[in-house]
């Protein structure tokens, strides 16, 4: 019986170990299954220019960047990213369009009893159905984000033309390693030998790993630090202003950037070597083109909850960043901004190391602890006992948008409202 879209969501859901929903149980290392599933499919993945992205963070918005800038050069550009904040066919889009719901139905239908066999994760079989729907719809170049780690992720079957490696910060310590180096070593495992691979941000007690791990590939490296860049603020169309230089010469001035967090100030470079890399071996890099892509990453690309702005008097606004990395970056970019008193909405899940993260968190900010409705989640009121024993005071409303609400009816037209904690917490916000 052919299910419909709906029946075939809710069939992948139930069906396939979601890490989304169960953490690390349905997480399965290794690629037998992912080989498996794309040699039946003729492997598709063959199809196409792949550029791969590992990383902590940073590797959604570099992704984001990147696929505007090809598709400003008029490359049609697959981009698979996960997780995704409202719905299955975000994970997978064409020049910023969702995957065609007839293409899920379609995909799963027919190859039910390929599924029943192999018994794939949920992440296995939407990585084998992005590159399906790529290689149909004849896509120039694809931006391919790994999933968890690198090394065993089930995007690591691809043949890239290029490899970013973004920030590493601690998270998913139960399954990539308790230390830095082990976690890089784990993101470094997308290095494919020959294959130019550039690591966005130069990270001293984890750079060797790379060095190495090029080495033995005889894959050319770059770390992307060679470009410097200064933060000009923002224009009037609330768009952030830079200037790059290269070993102090200029290269582009005012460049805009359509995603407002401090931390896409780490993100360019790594974004902007590998157009340098494209220029160099594939085709030529049009400023006016890049110019264009990264100023409407957003418009062009769909990229949802990166410092996304909810409302404005009192400014709200929300981040997916859950990591120590990721509440490092966003807590500096609050510190830059004038208001007069801070509300934080926060919600986590139980795999975090919450402590570690709420003792980076300010002790004077009001507090509203939440949860997201996901298995995974921590509860609010025990999130709430959490924060209290280290200082941090608050109430608890578990609905995300009454949250929201409550905080808005309290707050000043001068305050902020900072919604995050979790990627699973920003999905639930209206709106975005």
């Amino acid at each position: 019986m052919m299910l419909n879209f709906d029946e075939t969501i809710k069939y992948i859901y139930e069906k396939l170990p979601m890490y989304h929903k169960i953490g690390s149980k349905a997480y399965k290392p290794g690629l037998q299954n992912i080989e498996k599933l794309c040699e039946e499919l003729g492997n598709p993945q063959h199809n196409f220019n792949i550029i791969h992205i590992a990383g902590t963070n940073g590797k959604g918005s570099s992704s984001h960047m990147l696929s505007a800038i090809l598709q400003a050069h008029g490359k049609t550009t697959g981009l698979f990213t996960s997780p995704h904040l409202k719905k299955f066919t975000e994970r997978i889009k064409i020049n910023g369009s969702e995957i065609d719901e007839a293409f899920v139905v379609k995909f799963i239908n027919q190859h039910k009893s390929l599924i029943e066999e192999i018994q794939p994760s949920f992440f296995e079989i939407t990585t084998a159905m992005a590159f399906s729907y790529f290689s149909e719809k004849k896509v120039d170049w694809a931006v391919i984000e790994t999933g968890l780690g690198g090394r065993l992720d089930s995007t690591n079957i691809v043949n890239p033309k290029i490899c970013l490696i973004t920030n590493i910060s601690y998270d998913h310590m139960d399954l990539l390693g308790n230390t830095l180096p082990e976690i890089a070593f784990e993101k470094a495992g997308i290095i494919k030998a020959g294959i130019p691979v550039v690591i966005s941000e130069k990270q001293q007690e984890i750079e060797n790993v790379f060095v190495q791990k090029a080495e033995a590939e005889k894959s050319p490296l770059f770390f992307a630090n060679e470009y410097g860049v200064e933060n000009k603020g923002f224009n009037h169309k609330a768009k952030r202003m830079v200037d790059i230089s290269i070993k102090n010469i200029l290269k582009y001035e005012n460049l805009e950037i359509g995603l407002a967090g401090n931390y896409q100030l780490k993100n360019i470079k790594g974004v902007l070597k590998v157009t340098d890399v494209i220029d160099k071996s594939y085709f030529p890099i049009d400023e006016n083109k890049l110019r264009y892509g990264l100023s409407n990453v957003v418009e062009t690309t769909g990229l949802k909850g990166r410092w996304q702005t909810i409302s404005t008097s009192p400014h709200v606004v929300c981040d997916t960043g859950h990591n120590e990395g990721g509440i490092k970056e966003i807590l500096e970019q609050i510190q830059s901004i004038d208001y007069t008193k801070l509300f934080m909405i926060l919600g986590m899940v139980k795999e975090k190391e919450h402590d570690k993260i709420l003792k980076m968190l300010p002790q004077n900010a009001d507090y509203i602890f939440t949860e997201p409705k996901v298995e995974r989640k921590l509860s609010a009121h025990l999130l709430s006992e959490k924060a209290n024993l280290l200082g941090l005071r608050g109430i608890v409303i578990e609905n995300v948008n009454s949250a929201i609400n409550y905080a808005k009816s309290i707050a000043g037209s001068n305050d902020l409202i900072f919604v995050g904690g979790s990627t699973f917490v920003v999905a639930e916000v209206e709106g975005l």
